[in-house]
């Protein structure tokens, strides 16, 4: 069994990744996608994004890390990839399944999954492009606005080269609303001799249980779970306790810690607010503690709100 960390734009960020693998087993962890456009990106760029590449494309706690890139000229992406690949990342992922409307309106994500065509050109340009023994995988949903074409989407990745494909079981138009269609990977998973990881409504170990029964998998891949019960992938993997309240809060100071010592300190606010909305589904008592701390917009506020809560139940 694998347990991967899903990529989410604007979540799971190297100190996200850092704070995670350091708690979970995970076997890869996929980075936010690299936007490619038109050009061969510069090494800032991929270091910005995966600061973990100057760490031989490890996480600190030694989980190997895998660039994502999202675009839709195969020549670029090509380029891009070798580039990934020259700075240390573990395989390079392609992007066919970001839901969002800027990225779709760029031709880019889920938009190409109405043209399968386009997506062999993509992965076969970068199969070609990248040395044999290093990974090159997709992402992707059921379709776009329909699940039509959700064979055929597979089909062309598989054909075009990919070690492995990784399904989120919604077209575009589902969004992330419940349920997951995992049955259409059970078809997929029949059809395609490489590995297929299912992802998608996989919240506690019973569902990546039911997950790989219904699908046939053996690999899983987790992000909103991964970020509302933060040692899911250890539950899953070894039948480890959740976490409690009390751990969870812990770990919270921990992330704030990181943010507040980074790059990013001005955003704080927001993100630690973005955490708690994922946090709300598993805990009653982060519902209760962000009703609390959503009213403050400055970071000393909200630090001194959680290091009270923290403080409480030690």
């Amino acid at each position: 069994m694998r347990v991967i960390l899903a990529p989410m734009e604007g979540v799971v960020d190297d100190h996200m990744r850092d704070i995670l693998s350091a708690i979970n087993p995970f076997d890869l962890v996929v980075t936010e996608f690299v936007r490619v456009v038109n050009q061969l990106l510069p090494e800032k760029v991929f270091y910005k994004l995966c600061p973990e590449l100057l760490n031989h494309g490890l996480t600190p706690s030694g989980t190997p890390v895998r660039v994502q890139l999202l675009g839709q000229e195969p020549e670029w992406m090509a380029e891009n990839a070798i580039r990934a690949i020259e700075l240390g990342s573990n395989g390079v992922d392609a992007n066919f399944g970001c839901p969002a409307k800027t990225v779709n309106k760029s031709k880019g994500g889920a938009v190409l999954l109405q043209y399968p065509e386009n997506i062999y050109k993509i992965v076969k340009a970068m199969r070609n492009a990248v040395p044999g023994e290093h990974p090159v995988t997709a992402k992707i949903r059921l379709g776009y606005e329909d699940k039509s074409l959700f064979m055929e989407n597979a089909l062309a990745v598989y054909e075009a080269g990919a070690s492995e494909l990784a399904i989120h079981a919604r077209s575009k138009t589902d969004g992330y609303k419940p349920p997951a269609y995992w049955e259409y990977i059970t078809e997929v998973r029949k059809r395609l001799p490489i590995p297929v990881i299912a992802n998608g409504e996989i919240w506690n170990a019973a569902d990546a249980q039911r997950c790989m029964d219904v699908t046939g998998c053996d690999s899983v891949m987790i992000g909103r779970g991964a970020i509302s019960l933060p040692n899911l992938g250890d539950t899953i993997k070894t039948g480890a306790t959740p976490y409690t309240w009390l751990q969870t809060l812990t770990l919270l100071m921990s992330y704030t810690e990181k943010e507040l010592s980074g790059r990013k300190s001005d955003y704080y606010p927001s993100r630690i607010k973005q955490w708690f909305s994922y946090l709300n589904r598993q805990y009653p008592e982060a519902d209760a503690l962000f009703r609390e701390l959503r009213v403050y917009k400055t970071t000393e506020e909200i630090v001194t709100v959680l290091q009270q809560a923290h403080q409480s139940l030690r």
